[in-house]
């Protein structure tokens, strides 16, 4: 389990084909502190560390994980926020997030307001029963707030040093993005799906 609040920008330095999946070699400071078999958030997708290899760590993609995710189309040099998972021993910030990707989502736009960064961020329909006012959502494994909401789209604000310090910084229009919906809320809307039918 997660918190949404990224530790550091990794590098896809390779990426390579795997019998319908694919492996991953991420460069990362946070290659020394890790060992095999541990979890590793990747941009909001929990992955498994399969292999340290000096400052890199490799990790498999299942073809699922490659088609629910925006990891079909990752590529060599591209910036990946990490985090490693939280400490139950330890102080709790962001929220609670599993690694599990709920679905793609698109930079529909973006705009400064003082030194913070306005996203609009398109989602899926079936998404939309997750979503509230003023909750929690992970996008490419970031804990945020949902500032506005709409039928089809939500608006995160993002603080400077947020902007600076992950992946975020390198977003344009048009760029797809993971989403992990708020866990509690997932629950609730089960129930009560149960509880209807």
């Amino acid at each position: 389990m997660f918190t949404g609040i990224v530790e550091t920008v990794g590098t896809l330095a390779e990426v390579k084909n795997m019998g319908g999946g694919f492996r991953v070699r991420i460069h990362t400071a946070l290659a020394p502190v890790l060992k095999v078999g541990d979890s590793l958030a990747v941009n909001g997708v929990c992955l498994t560390v399969i292999l340290i290899d000096g400052e890199h760590v490799l990790a498999d993609v299942g073809p699922e994980t490659a088609r629910v995710t925006t990891f079909g189309a990752l590529r060599r040099g591209q910036s990946v926020n990490l985090e490693r998972p939280m400490k139950f021993d330890g102080r709790f910030d962001g929220h609670f997030v599993l690694g599990h990707v709920d679905g793609v989502g698109t930079i529909d736009d973006i705009r400064p307001e003082g030194d913070s960064q306005w996203l609009t961020i398109g989602f899926q329909p079936a998404l939309a029963p997750f979503f509230i006012r003023k909750g929690s959502v992970a996008v490419d494994g970031i804990s945020l707030t949902v500032a506005g909401l709409g039928e089809r789209q939500f608006d995160v604000q993002v603080i400077p040093y947020t902007w600076a310090n992950t992946a975020f910084k390198m977003l344009k229009t048009g760029d797809k993005v993971n989403l992990e919906c708020d866990m509690i809320g997932k629950y609730v809307v089960r129930a009560m799906e149960l509880r209807n039918s």
